[in-house]
């Protein structure tokens, strides 16, 4: 089979590379190869009741299939260039705004009408926080929620299904370089066996995510593409009344904050807040770290707020596996408690491990089912004292944060793939391979690896037309 262009992952950033090709230019043969299911078939089996932890299925629900893991997140897309990735380096700062903003009017006019636009702009907590040695980073964010992400994306796929071939459960397995285009070597279900087949394009867009790092790395290594090491963001995910935080969220929704510690000069950084949210398992290469996700809906909504606490690691010289860093820890963690682990505040800062009793007699009432233990057997020192320093921080600003019954569960760990060497059109040194989204280690965010598959579309299409 040949195409024009073969998508390598339906994740945000191969999403919006079709929408835009097929915007641009209905004639374009356009395949999508995905190794999850379909939006409608993606579904984790922890009910909480038959199934109460991750049993680590082969291809993660929540991870892979239409939408990514951004599937089943937040559906936050936040506008902006002081997080999220580093998108604007490449294709410039006013060019990364507007295709950000770009991929939010395709969000609203595919279901996303009635949602709300928060933004950080004149806001009276900027000076609160810096009164308190923290800092409110900038950013316009548009709220989804889980629910209505899920319906954005289920509209998304009804546009783009008969104008673009899918091949779900068919993961590739290798990229090969033809004379003229490239050839994606990929496995295919026949009955019960897995088989090897092959389909050659002219043009190649790979937007495999973070949880396609280590074919990445394979990729790359293959193909002999240089990249260098990127970060890993190691921390825990906070639980506590919705009110405590309520009179941030009511007007921000989330708020990135940022602190520098006093003792070690580390920043701690505020991620995903999911105000009246709920905690979640999330399976990565086999490893269950945490995550939380929040909704639209008031019918599904708790009277808690979530948000992770994590401190950036970056490694260089002699040791450069910063994502091996980050699993080893999170392994640690599944060994010690058979998946996530959840710990008091008050016990933590006490030495003494959390059991069911006590988290049971206290104020915050979980959402996930994890494993009561001790994170100070898990996390580093580093990382631990710095995290305790952000709660106190935060208390000053959102009194109550600090509380012993406020809840942390651990660990939460953001891979993110080695930054692969690509131009300004994110082009490696292969003319018509590209590589974007989270997949790149150029982007962090839906917003960031979604505008990048509009550009990287923009590019091809302008090429087709001379342009």
């Amino acid at each position: 089979m040949k195409y024009d262009v073969i998508i390598v992952g339906a994740g945000p950033g191969g999403i919006f590379s079709a929408y835009e090709l097929v915007q641009r230019n209905e004639n374009l043969k356009i395949a999508v190869f995905e190794a999850g299911f379909p939006l409608e078939k993606r579904r984790c089996p922890i009910d909480g009741k038959k199934v109460k932890s991750c049993i680590k299925c082969k291809t993660c629900a929540i991870m892979s299939g239409f939408g990514g893991a951004g599937a089943f997140s937040d559906g936050k897309y936040n506008i902006t260039n002081d997080f999220g990735g580093t998108l604007y380096e490449h294709i410039g700062r006013a060019q990364s705004t507007e295709l950000m903003k770009y991929v939010d009017e395709i969000n609203v006019t595919h279901g996303g009408e009635g949602t709300r636009m928060f933004s950080t702009a004149g806001t009276k907590f900027k000076k609160l926080c810096l009164q308190n040695k923290l800092k409110l980073l900038d950013a316009s964010v548009r709220h989804l929620g889980t629910d209505i992400n899920y319906i954005v994306l289920e509209n998304l796929y009804a546009e783009l299904k008969d104008k673009v071939d899918f091949y779900f459960q068919t993961p590739v397995d290798k990229i090969e370089i033809l004379p003229q285009g490239y050839r994606v070597w990929y496995m295919e279900k026949d009955g019960t066996f897995q088989v090897a087949q092959s389909s050659d394009c002219d043009k190649c867009i790979v937007s495999v995510g973070r949880s396609g790092s280590k074919w990445m790395e394979t990729i790359c290594r293959e193909l002999d593409i240089p990249t260098k090491s990127n970060r890993v963001d190691i921390g825990v995910r906070v639980e506590l009344p919705a009110v405590i935080f309520s009179h941030l969220t009511d007007e921000l929704y989330e708020s990135k904050i940022v602190y520098r510690t006093e003792k070690f000069e580390d920043n701690v950084r505020t991620f995903c807040m999911n105000p009246n949210g709920i905690v979640v398992n999330e399976n990565t290469n086999g490893i269950v770290t945490v995550n939380g996700h929040s909704y639209e809906g008031e019918e599904k909504q708790t009277e808690n707020t979530n948000f992770a606490l994590l401190v950036a690691k970056h490694f260089s010289e002699p040791f450069k596996d910063s994502n091996g860093y980050g699993e080893s820890i999170a392994r640690l963690s599944n060994m010690l408690g058979g998946g996530v682990i959840v710990q008091r505040f008050g016990d933590l800062v006490r030495g003494r491990r959390s059991n069911a009793k006590r988290i049971e007699e206290g104020l915050v009432t979980p959402t996930l089912n994890a494993t009561p233990g001790d994170l100070s057997l898990v996390l580093p020192k580093r990382i631990l004292d710095g995290i305790i320093e952000m709660i106190y921080a935060l208390d000053k600003i959102a009194p109550g944060t600090a509380n012993d019954d406020t809840l942390l569960y651990g660990v939460e760990v953001k891979f993110y793939n080695m930054e692969v060497d690509i131009d300004e059109n994110l082009e490696t040194k292969y003319k018509g391979l590209y590589i974007i989204g989270d997949g790149s280690g150029v982007t962090h965010s839906l917003s960031h690896a979604s505008a990048s598959g509009v550009h990287v579309a923009r590019h091809i299409t302008g090429e087709s037309a001379g342009i």
